[in-house]
């Protein structure tokens, strides 16, 4: 047997040990996320909140508790979440949405939200339906509109 083929067979049992480690374990992650999305159905509520302001920024400058920014993973600690301050009632609140509804939530408006604990699962709106705002013209398509209304 040649060399080239003896290393392309170790590269081929590497891949193969690869994928089947993988598969495990992300059968694993799958098992974990599915009894945290029944925690959360459990403990879901709807809130009235008025939205004071909305970002995306990293957990540390979120104004987040520090146990909660003690117990998330060291690898998601540097990564940005949609952080929305809130008037829960008499209370200002730092929540985090979810990545699907984030666009949805409206600033400086009152909605009936879906929280659990600190996480925001869901938004309607108290005086009619939300909309989602109409996407960001890229740099480019700005650009090429204003030379136009220039030039006309």
């Amino acid at each position: 047997m040649s060399t080239f083929l003896k290393v392309l067979l170790v590269i081929l049992v590497i891949l193969v040990i690869a994928l089947v480690v993988l598969y495990f374990v992300g059968r694993r992650m799958q098992k974990k996320q599915e009894a945290q999305q029944e925690q959360m159905e459990a403990m879901k509520q709807t809130m009235t909140m008025l939205i004071i302001d909305k970002k995306i920024m990293p957990i540390k400058q979120s104004g987040l508790p520090q146990v909660v920014i003690d117990q998330t993973p060291k690898l998601m600690r540097r990564s940005k979440l949609p952080i929305v301050k809130a008037k829960v009632g008499p209370r200002i609140m730092t929540l985090v949405a979810d990545n699907k509804i984030y666009d949805l939530i409206p600033v400086k408006k009152e909605v009936k939200a879906v929280v659990s604990g600190i996480y925001i699962m869901d938004v309607k709106g108290i005086r009619g339906p939300l909309e989602a705002p109409a996407p960001k013209k890229k740099f480019w398509a700005r650009q090429k509109e204003r030379f136009l209304r220039k030039k006309a």
